[in-house]
């Protein structure tokens, strides 16, 4: 098992800085080795399937006894030597970035935990939740209001192809950073694909949460014709929307929406 080591780990389609980047996966996320590096470079798949090549030295193999159980919700969060803010950092992680809470005694506030080099540190508690293997259970509207929510927390965040992180992110980026906080997986790319959690839909049955999809492009429904997505034109994360008297309105998008899709298995 490998484990990604630095905070954002560009995943390339070929070996080599030059090559397209495809993917980015966070610090703490685990990926399988396909084969034996290649100067520098190892051939992973992430455990959502994706495949690519990543810098040899942002990885760290480890047996198969580590494996994070919080994911980071802040922006970005500091893991300090000890509970107090004065204290040294010891790593600064991305949301969606993953560690292990551990069972230590803390002051109110703060969480214990571990990271795959074995170092222990302390987090602000707020900045953890726990990971999730399933869908979250709980009423549907609750869990559509979540992935709103965390899909709006990438507002302003500007758009970087392959990105999926607060210092970039793109349009599927967004949808499967939004979804993973509700313990679904999406395909990582701007299309369905059977295997994955979301199945098409009638656009004009899409509730909030539900997916939009486009050419090469997916958006993430608010309800109202309103969506919200990571867009190279605007070169961000903004909110969109299909209704013409909006002033938010994408005319080229509207014109060549193809099919929405939900994750849910009815949609009433």
């Amino acid at each position: 098992m490998e484990i990604a080591i630095r905070m954002v780990c560009p995943l390339y389609q070929r070996p080599g800085p030059d090559s397209q980047r495809v993917d980015e996966v966070l610090y703490g996320w685990s990926l399988t080795s396909l084969g034996s590096p290649v100067e520098g470079w190892v051939p992973v798949r992430t455990h959502y399937g994706y495949e690519g090549w990543m810098r040899q030295t942002d990885l760290l193999s480890l047996p198969d006894t580590w494996e994070g159980n919080g994911w980071i919700t802040a922006p970005f969060a500091d893991v300090l030597t000890g509970p107090e803010v004065e204290c040294p950092v010891l790593a600064t992680l991305p949301r969606g970035g993953m560690v292990c809470r551990t069972e230590g005694d803390c002051p109110e506030g703060w969480c214990q935990v571990r990271l795959p080099d074995g170092r222990e540190g302390y987090l602000k508690a707020a900045h953890l939740t726990p990971r999730l293997y399933e869908p979250l259970t709980c009423p549907e509207e609750e869990l559509r209001a979540l992935v709103v929510e965390r899909a709006a927390s990438y507002l302003g965040v500007q758009y970087r192809w392959g990105g999926k992180s607060p210092l970039g992110i793109d349009c599927s980026g967004l949808t499967f950073m939004a979804w993973m906080f509700g313990g679904v997986t999406l395909y990582r790319d701007a299309k369905l694909v059977e295997g994955y959690a979301a199945r098409p839909i009638p656009p004009e049955t899409c509730k909030p949460a539900d997916l939009l999809y486009f050419p090469g492009h997916v958006a993430l429904c608010l309800g109202g014709g309103a969506y919200l997505h990571a867009t190279a034109r605007e070169g961000k994360v903004v909110v969109g929307s299909l209704n013409p008297e909006d002033s938010r309105y994408r005319a080229d998008l509207a014109g060549q929406l193809l099919t929405g899709g939900t994750v849910f298995p009815l949609h009433t």
